[in-house]
């Protein structure tokens, strides 16, 4: 008792100081968090709460049988999405980054402020921006087409193409995170290690390839790990880009939690298939940590 007495006069001001933020967090994300694992063995109804199911994994099964089973085509139709835009988004903010790198200090704050700014733009604008582009009968993407000679295409109506459409308009939007975060890691690499390497005779493509991406790599694991999580949650361009959902074939994981959620009210379902997004998300991060942890110190 003495102990716990010296402890909280030693540290009690501290615990006290973040009371506040572990009281919002507890409340409004580790609550609904543990209860959102509950219900995902549960049937649950708003109005009469919840009775277990039998046998207690019965709606993990339904979250991949549901409706002949359209989870496994939106497990499927996220994995295409994730890998095109993550795969885009490393490479052009990379890219990006180097470009600007050897600018002056007033021209890289310049470029980084205007590729920050769609990260400041609300996602609903940019969706609503990037249907209007691919608009079946007056969108820019038809009108260039047209000028070339090319027949004009159903960007987001064609089941065959619409996925590719949406993730086409993700690919070409600037991954303002990345070129921020790379430019700064660029930018903290030691000088002398590119004038040892000039010595040497390199070019500055070889600077660039043996000396600046090996020493960033710490900064491509985590903006390969962030861009992975969001793809995985893909929810706003899908639901303002193509509402009417062009049959399964732009089904993600977070459009179907959402359908069985907050339309069929089958939240029992809806609890399960987020529990499966997170354990999903959470092995590809254990892989990714594992082939691109580096323990590069300068």
């Amino acid at each position: 008792m003495s102990n716990l007495r010296q402890f909280i006069r030693k540290h009690g001001w501290s615990y006290l100081f973040i009371l506040p933020s572990m009281t919002t967090f507890t409340v409004f994300v580790l609550f609904p968090v543990v209860w959102s694992f509950v219900i995902s063995f549960q049937k649950y109804s708003i109005a009469h709460g919840g009775t277990w199911v039998n046998p207690i994994y019965a709606n993990y099964i339904q979250a991949f049988t549901y409706l002949d089973g359209i989870f496994v085509t939106a497990i499927r139709n996220t994995l295409l999405y994730t890998v095109f835009t993550v795969t885009t988004n490393i490479f052009v903010g990379l890219i990006l980054a180097s470009l600007i790198q050897p600018l002056s200090h007033r021209l890289r704050t310049f470029f980084r402020a205007a590729y920050y700014l769609p990260a400041v733009t609300s996602a609903i604008i940019v969706g609503m921006t990037w249907a209007y582009i691919f608009n079946g009968q007056w969108g820019f993407a038809n009108y260039l087409l047209r000028l070339v000679g090319l027949e004009p295409m159903r960007w987001l109506s064609d089941p065959d193409i619409a996925l590719g459409s949406v993730t086409l308009s993700a690919m070409l939007t600037i991954p303002a995170t990345a070129v921020v975060l790379y430019s700064a890691a660029m930018g903290s690499i030691p000088a002398e290690f590119y004038e040892a390497a000039e010595l040497d005779g390199a070019s500055g493509f070889r600077k660039w390839w043996h000396i600046t991406v090996p020493l960033i790599q710490s900064t491509t694991l985590y903006l390969v790990v962030l861009y992975t999580i969001a793809s995985f949650e893909v929810f706003e361009r899908i639901y303002i880009m193509v509402p009417s959902g062009v049959g399964n074939s732009t089904q993600t994981i977070v459009t179907q939690i959402y359908n069985n959620g907050f339309k069929d009210f089958n939240f029992g379902v809806a609890s399960a298939q987020a529990f499966v997004l997170f354990v999903i998300v959470a092995s590809i991060a254990v892989f990714q940590f594992r082939f691109l942890r580096s323990d590069v110190e300068y």
